[in-house]
Formats: C-alpha cells, structure tokens, sequence
C-alpha cells in the first residue's frame, strides 16, 4: 500500500466550462470512461467557506463520544446527523470502516411531497456556526454538481440541461468524514474497497494521502490531486443510466504508513442524487450491439437507494 502506482487522472480546470464548454465536456466524459474518475480544479467553492467548514468538522468531531452519540438516528439509516466510528461496512467486506461521518441533506419546504423518504436536517448545539456553514456548503456543492451534470450530458450527445428536472429536490447529501489515528495493528482500512451510489461524487480533502482507485488491470492506483481541486467520480446510479459508458470505479482510503498513523484525516464528499422518483432507465444513446442493454427493468432512485443502504449496513432489511 506504501508504493502504490499514481494514477494519472488529468487535471482540468472548470473555468473551460465556459469559455469552450463541449472541450471540457469532452475532457471531462473521456477521464471519467477511462478512469471513472476527474480532478476538477477552480471550481467555484469559495476557499474561506471550506476552510471554516474545516474548522467546524474538527471541533465537532472532537467532542466528546457521549455527546456525538446525541444525533445518531440508530433507525435513521445513517441518511441524517452523526453515524459513529465502526459502523458503515463496504459491500461484501468482513469489518467495518475505521471512520465516523456526519451528514447533511437537502432542506424541504414544509409539506413537500419528498418529505416521507427525505427526513429533516438535525443539527449539533456546537460548534457554533456549524449550521449556517453547513448549509452554505451544502448549496455551493449543489450548484458545482449541477456545471458538472451538464458537461456529462454534453459529453453524452445529451441536451445540457438533461439533468436538470431529474436532480431538482434530488436526495444528495453532504458528508463530513473523519478517520480518527490507527493504532499500527488496526483490524481493517480506513474505508474498504467500494463503489459510491449515488449519480457523481464531488470530494473535498484527497490532497491526504489514501484514497486509491482500482484500474481496469486490477493494480491499484493513488490519487493525488492538485491543492484545493475537487476529485469527481461516477457513482453507480449514473453507470447504470449509462449502460457502463461511464463506469463506477472501485475504490478504497487505505491506511496510512506507520509516521502517520498518529494523524487524523478528514474530507467532504458531496453524495449528487436524483430525486427520489427518477426513474433510472438505460439511456437509448448507451445501447448498441457491442454494448446490449444490461439493465432492462428501471428502477427509481428511492428503490435503489434503499437496497444499497441495506448492503452497507446502515438500513435494516
């Protein structure tokens, strides 16, 4: 794990969106079919809204176990507030992830018909501030994930604007991570192998050395992006819509070396889901005679959010 080969995910830049949009879509579709992955850098988050959101994750987790354990829902699914250290697992793994994480999702107006399966934000008594950044971030996620949506659908020969009805009050969620220090005989990974969910993930703090995608080859490759870029990947929703054009790579946060292990690490994934009624039916563009339609029974986003979330253990069966 200490040698591990980098992979070389292009760097791009968001501020081509604008000025030569299909170049970046193109850009952008080809790192994510060859490596189900992008590194995205200028992308719009403002660096003093992260750093303080930094700053509110550390205190928070800082707090003590009893008083983190106030706002962990146990029959929540995980879907809301704090879910604690050991508790997530990947699918098919024997242990559980050494992390703890806190989740925020989207605020609905009262009686909203989304309101049955997207439960209300709960928010700490402290760190003060922490609700109000929070929230901040939530929405600038949401607007970078919409820049990157409309560049996949460019990419896939799709209007740009394709994705907007399908994410309209979609179920994302922000997470706050933290992997806390391992003791050098710790049982398991920081996070075991996976692939995420949901339609994209946009990921703050991978400058932190970890994270691994698993090649096509089967070698395991680092991803180390430049200071303050996002790393963007394919969730399984969105490589089910595509037919695997665009495929959700395999990936992990391993453990760090022995120097390192007395240090925590901390990130933000921004978990992009549709709304809960979309209907996840393969895209016609994606199906050809070399590439038949793996997925001829659709299914809505609610539905296929919920099997997973029983495969991780965060929902019961």
């Amino acid at each position: 794990m200490l040698d591990t080969a980098t992979a070389q995910v292009p760097a791009l830049s968001l501020t081509q969106d604008a000025t030569d949009p299909q170049g970046f879509a193109s850009a952008l579709g080809a790192s994510f079919e060859r490596f189900g992955f992008a590194v995205v850098s200028d992308h719009g988050i403002d660096q003093v809204l992260i750093d303080r959101a930094w700053e509110y994750t550390a205190q928070f987790f800082a707090l003590p176990e009893e008083e983190k354990r106030r706002y962990f829902l146990a029959a929540g699914g995980g879907q809301r507030g704090y879910t604690p250290f050991k508790t997530e697992i990947a699918k098919g793994a024997s242990v559980v992830d050494l992390k703890e994480f806190w989740h925020v999702g989207r605020d609905l107006s009262a009686g909203h018909r989304f309101a049955d399966v997207m439960p209300p934000n709960i928010w700490p008594d402290r760190p003060e501030g922490f609700h109000e950044t929070l929230s901040a971030l939530f929405t600038a996620f949401d607007r970078a994930g919409d820049k990157i949506l409309s560049a996949i659908a460019r990419h896939l020969g799709l209007a740009s604007n394709w994705f907007d009805p399908a994410v309209k009050d979609g179920n994302s969620i922000l997470r706050l991570l933290h992997y806390p220090p391992i003791p050098a005989d710790a049982e398991g990974v920081r996070a075991g192998a996976h692939e995420d969910i949901n339609l994209i993930t946009l990921l703050l703090g991978a400058e932190e050395a970890g994270l691994e995608l698993l090649d096509r080859d089967g070698e395991w490759l680092a991803i180390k992006p430049p200071a303050d870029a996002m790393v963007v990947n394919v969730g399984d929703m969105l490589q089910r819509l595509t037919n695997h054009v665009l495929p959700s790579t395999t990936h992990r946060v391993v453990n760090p070396p022995p120097e390192r292990r007395a240090h925590p690490r901390y990130s933000m994934p921004f978990f992009l889901h549709p709304a809960p009624d979309f209907l996840i039916e393969t895209l016609p563009g994606c199906i050809s005679a070399a590439n038949p339609n793996r997925y001829p029974t659709p299914i809505t986003a609610h539905d296929y959010l919920h099997e997973r979330l029983v495969e991780i253990g965060l929902v019961k069966a």
